[in-house]
């Protein structure tokens, strides 16, 4: 008899994703992927057929690539609950060969947030961008940065089983130097909430959000990873060493890397006009 979704089947699954180390990130995305499931079914119990059904869900209402992290969750979460019989494929998505110009913040707009956030006096956000930027770090690793890190102008940052130092440049420990003192911050980390907690993905994206309108950048472009972008390709054009960048963002493939480096489709335009083939 096909069995029904339930609270207490998600909290054992949540527990098993602790138990298995997974990021806080992680485990947060897939609680939030299964809710979808379980608000999907409505009650319904899980069978192939409902699984397909949601499937098609997450088709028409996502992009194809976070249709697929959707799945993976709901994957995972099937073969914990010995259902892997319910499994489904993931969607095929064609290898794009350009970055998305749409999504793609450029130094300019980076600057103009920056301009807009300090004018609406929020020094926090303020030095959020300019940290994730000038380091390339994730969201979920800014805890890591700490009034102590500031001293050693390095920081250690331990994510996905996996730990790197990351280098912070003098002119921006100053910075948080003194965002710290005015905050009257003096040990753990620079950036948390009015509760003291270390912020998250979902403080910070909200406030994000409203800069878009006066600093004139489509909010397509603005989200906390997207700075990890900028500085991934502001490294790479200075550089040229892709093998150092990968160790710089934490990657363990240098393919995820190369991810981050796609050209955009009007750089190859330029490029094709400099060839000078057309009479």
């Amino acid at each position: 008899m096909s069995e029904r979704l339930t609270d207490e089947q998600i909290a054992m699954f949540r527990r098993q994703l602790i138990l298995a180390e997974k990021s806080c990130g992680t485990i947060e995305k897939y609680l939030r992927d299964v809710r979808k499931l379980q608000h999907f079914l409505a009650g319904a119990p899980l069978s192939k057929q409902n699984i397909l059904h949601f499937k098609d869900y997450v088709k028409e209402r996502y992009a194809l690539t976070t249709a697929n992290s959707i799945l993976t969750a709901v994957n995972s979460l099937l073969s914990f609950l010995k259902l892997a019989h319910l499994r489904v494929k993931s969607l095929r998505v064609d290898k794009r060969i350009f970055r998305n110009e749409e999504r793609e913040l450029k130094r300019m707009e980076y600057l103009r947030l920056l301009k807009t956030a300090q004018a609406a006096k929020n020094a926090r956000l303020y030095y959020i961008m300019q940290t994730l930027a000038a380091t390339g770090i994730r969201i979920s690793e800014l805890k890591f940065i700490t009034v102590a890190s500031l001293a050693k102008k390095a920081v250690l940052v331990r994510a996905k089983g996996r730990e790197r130092t990351v280098l912070l440049a003098p002119k921006l420990c100053r910075a948080l130097k003194k965002y710290a003192s005015l905050q009257g911050i003096c040990t753990g980390s620079i950036f948390v909430t009015k509760s003291g907690r270390a912020v998250d993905r979902s403080n910070i994206w909200a406030e994000m959000k409203k800069l878009c309108t006066k600093a004139r950048v489509s909010p397509s472009k603005v989200f906390p990873h997207n700075f990890r972008h900028l500085f991934a390709v502001s490294f790479y054009e200075m550089s040229h060493d892709i093998v150092k960048l990968a160790d710089l963002l934490g990657h363990a493939s240098i393919d995820t890397t190369r991810i981050y480096l796609k050209e955009s489709a009007s750089a190859h335009y330029r490029q094709i006009e400099r060839l000078n083939l057309i009479i």
